[in-house]
């Protein structure tokens, strides 16, 4: 199972990391692997790369969005996206700083969703060591 978390990074960070993104993957798992005695100084520079996330509106656009396709649901504050016809099986949850994928597979269907809402999403999968920034993985994808 892969495990995604994406984060809104803030327009400057972007221009300084492009090109450089494993520079900004590890800060980003650095923060991940913090000890409980290191955490305010990982919150604050958390909160220094990533701009707060719209919650609500997130929720809302993606529900809009999927709630005619059959593969989607949702139930609390999980979204489901499961598609027998491809194998994905996917699990989308929003909070304040980031969002986060729980996939069956390598990509999950939400990818393409939440790349129309915003170009500034950092994907990292601190497990497999995987990172990429949304809009250049859905331009791949569609080559």
């Amino acid at each position: 199972m892969r495990v995604y978390f994406i984060f809104d990074i803030k327009e400057e960070f972007i221009n300084l990391y492009r090109g450089n993104e494993r520079i900004l993957y590890n800060i980003l798992k650095q923060i991940y692997y913090l000890e409980k005695e290191e955490v305010e100084y990982g919150y604050n520079l958390f909160r220094q790369l990533i701009n707060t996330m719209d919650k609500e509106k997130i929720d809302r656009y993606l529900f809009i969005k999927l709630h005619q396709d059959i593969p989607y649901s949702k139930r609390k504050d999980i979204h489901y996206y499961n598609n027998l016809y491809r194998d994905e099986v996917s699990r989308l949850t929003v909070k304040k700083s980031y969002i986060k994928i729980e996939a069956e597979q390598l990509s999950s269907s939400f990818f393409h969703y939440l790349n129309q809402l915003n170009l500034r999403l950092f994907v990292c999968e601190f497990k497999y060591q995987d990172y990429f920034f949304l809009q250049e993985f859905e331009e791949k994808e569609t080559i």
